[in-house]
């Protein structure tokens, strides 16, 4: 076990993208860094329906094995500069 208390964290993530996880073409996240994530900890993904703004109920649980993070402006598409010179941006990947 790792220094930290293992922590679960949901996440909700849109329905593109939530099945390209299913399908397993897709085995990161890409999130601001504003909440602490550590390899070992539980992420929950929430399929979330962005047209109809509500969960679908479908969900899966991934073990982080990796957290990568940084400040790089690039993703400034994504977030405001304030928030990515505030918190940056973690790069989340797991295992099956």
């Amino acid at each position: 076990m790792s220094a930290h208390d293992l922590m679960r964290h949901e996440k909700k993530v849109w329905s593109e993208w939530f099945q390209k996880i299913v399908d397993d073409s897709k085995q990161f996240e890409l999130r601001l860094a504003d909440w602490q994530c550590n390899p070992g900890d539980e992420l929950v993904l929430r399929e979330w329906d962005p047209v109809g703004k509500q969960y679908t109920g479908r969900e899966l649980t991934k073990q982080v094995s990796q957290v990568i993070r940084t400040k790089d402006p690039v993703v400034e598409q994504w977030w405001s500069k304030e928030d990515v010179d505030k918190y940056g941006f973690q790069i989340i990947s797991w295992n099956d």
